[in-house]
């Protein structure tokens, strides 16, 4: 698969929120393991760098005003301003406007590849919370590790989850479409498969 930016490269991570392929360049690490585009890292990242941002600023204020015994607006803090201006305006870009990751029983239905990629997410999650273990089912990581409404529960029954003592675990489509390649994920990757011999 190729990455959704530059279709001349391949695909080496999913968006851990909306699931579009993306290279290396394309993709942001947040967490370990975890892997966004940008406009997703920006919008589960920006509340924290704000707070992060506004405390530094106070850190520092406290630390000039001791010293100086006033509060002189250098240049350093002109920029501060500037960069909270900017992550308040790119905040409200991502909530207000552009691309909405998809959600939604309707989605699930139609491009069940989603859901694939956003459970994949969540067993990692739930191993790396569990100590190293991997949930017996799926509905396990139901309501810690991944959100889903009570009429999306049943999209479950679209994926093939097994234990595998070798690599941990696989995760694939049920019933992929004909003719269309089959995705396998486990801990060491992923592998497309032919649907003739899908189903994990």
């Amino acid at each position: 698969m190729q990455c959704k930016n530059h279709p001349d490269r391949q695909a080496e991570h999913f968006c851990a929120s909306c699931g579009i392929p993306l290279c290396g360049e394309c993709s942001e690490e947040s967490k370990p393991g975890e892997f966004y585009c940008f406009k997703c890292a920006m919008r589960t990242s920006v509340s924290d760098v704000g707070t992060s941002i506004k405390d530094k600023r106070e850190k520092q204020a406290e630390i000039k005003e001791k010293k100086e015994g006033k509060k002189k607006w250098t240049p350093f803090r002109y920029f501060i301003v500037v960069s909270s201006v900017f992550i308040l305006v790119m905040w409200g870009v991502i909530l207000f406007g552009g691309e909405k990751p998809p959600t939604g029983t309707a989605e699930f239905a139609n491009q069940p590849r989603i859901l694939l990629f956003m459970v994949d997410g969540a067993v990692k999650r739930f191993a790396h919370f569990e100590g190293g273990q991997y949930p017996s089912k799926l509905t396990d990581l139901i309501p810690k590790y991944l959100a889903l409404s009570k009429q999306d529960i049943p999209h479950l029954d679209k994926l093939v989850y097994v234990r595998d003592a070798n690599v941990g675990y696989r995760l694939s489509l049920a019933n992929p479409k004909a003719g269309e390649m089959n995705v396998i994920i486990s801990p060491k990757g992923i592998k497309y498969e032919s649907s003739s011999g899908a189903g994990g």
